[in-house]
């Protein structure tokens, strides 16, 4: 078997501080932060690895986490994420680039940052006090 290119729960502590600071991390920014340079091989490595951190995640009750990271370009995620059922699983249906796209990126972003910055990395429930 192949070794992983990283411990998902190193992965998911990247995340969850980006998360916490309200941004997007590039695939190369995820990869530096790991002790790699970017290459396809290892990208495509990673995004085995953020289908882990995104199961776990689930199963904690967590948005996902996948989201965060994105293509240098246009700040969206690559291929993978929309193939694995990311945006699926909340009913879009549009294309994976361009406006439509990233306004529904952003709006997946916004809600994972609001559950890492809400202190516990929970949501107060509308209408809890």
């Amino acid at each position: 078997m192949a070794e992983r290119l990283a411990d998902p729960e190193e992965v998911r502590a990247h995340l969850v501080a980006a998360a916490r600071a309200g941004t997007a991390l590039t695939y190369s920014e995820m990869l530096e932060r790991l002790g790699y340079h970017f290459s396809r091989p290892k990208m495509r490595q990673l995004c085995a690895v953020l289908g882990d951190v995104d199961r776990d995640a689930e199963a904690r009750g967590e948005p996902e986490l996948a989201v965060l990271v994105v293509r240098q370009s246009d700040g969206i995620p690559g291929q993978g994420w929309w193939v694995a059922g990311g945006a699926r699983s909340r009913g879009y249906e549009g294309p994976w680039e361009g406006p439509d796209a990233a306004r529904f990126i952003r709006r997946v972003q916004g809600e994972t940052f609001a559950f890492w910055q809400s202190g516990n990395g929970t949501v107060p429930r509308r209408g809890a006090r």
